[in-house]
């Protein structure tokens, strides 16, 4: 039994690269888990390796989940921005998300542009190491299908990555970032964002926020400078890491109201993303 349960932290980190979604995630876990549990005693002893089963399972659920989420996410009011991850997601360690690069905002943004089946092939065999023949198992495909879905996710993420940057210089730019919107700097802002820079807003409807992205590095320092202007006195803004990377949260009265992401190549901001979606705020909340 507690072998089953040992599982549940990789099911979670697994579940939510497919995903993006820390809630969804975990619904997608439970299920697995309700299923094994549906299983008799016997059909359970003749399971070799539970871990293995609860994976397959989880990942054909999130593959059903991916493709009804295309569809919902075509009704969803303006952008649909993956759910941000604190450093720790939840106080429970089974549930916690580990943080590495492949749960960026940049990749997981790139992982959204895949076909359900794509990003299901990439997950399991490019980040955690599964055969295509395991895969294979999953998706309902062949082993060389497989290696096709990951090899055609595997050209999306290349192109748009962004060349690596140290986490040092990252934190220092976004550091930058912060001083110069609070001091409403607006050279300063535009001197630290790329010229052809984007910001993306994900208010879901929920909470107001700008629908369009914007684009170019004038436009983007002179919408964060109007932000500036429009802080409410109890607003504080602090220095966060979002999804393991340096990012920037505003609190109200203490509560988390918008999260920001930022990509940042060499000492450059090349993508800004403000989640204000409080749903996709929970695990912010303590």
């Amino acid at each position: 039994m507690g072998a089953v349960i040992s599982e549940r932290r990789q099911l979670i980190n697994i579940a939510y690269r497919l995903l993006g979604s820390l809630s969804e995630a975990e619904d997608a876990v439970q299920e697995a888990y309700a299923r094994w549990y549906a299983l008799t005693p016997q059909d359970r002893a003749a399971i070799e390796s539970p871990g293995a089963w609860l994976t397959t399972v989880a990942s054909r659920i999130c593959l059903n989940v991916l493709g009804s989420a295309r569809v919902r996410r075509e009704s969803y009011v303006g952008d649909w921005i993956p759910e941000p991850l604190p450093d720790s997601t939840i106080v429970d360690p089974a549930d916690r998300v580990t943080l590495d690069e492949s749960v960026g905002m940049a990749f997981l943004v790139v992982l959204e542009s895949m076909t359900p089946a794509e990003r299901v092939a990439f997950i399991l065999h490019d980040v955690f190491g599964y055969s295509f023949a395991e895969v294979a198992d999953v998706v309902g495909r062949t082993p060389a299908a497989c290696r096709q879905l990951a090899s055609s996710a595997r050209r999306k993420t290349r192109a748009a990555a962004a060349p690596t940057t140290p986490a040092a210089r990252q934190a220092a730019t976004v550091k930058a970032f912060k001083k110069a919107w609070e001091a409403q700097d607006i050279d300063a802002l535009v001197g630290l964002l790329d010229p052809d820079a984007t910001a993306t807003g994900d208010g879901g409807g929920l909470a107001v926020t700008f629908v369009d992205p914007i684009v170019g590095a004038e436009e983007i320092a002179r919408a964060w400078v109007g932000i500036a202007q429009r802080t409410p006195s109890d607003m504080t803004f602090l220095e966060r890491t979002v999804n393991g990377q340096p990012g920037v949260v505003a609190q109200q009265a203490g509560v988390t109201v918008t999260v920001f992401a930022f990509e940042v190549a060499g000492d450059r901001i090349r993508h800004i993303w403000v989640i204000r979606n409080p749903e996709k705020l929970r695990p912010w909340i303590r």
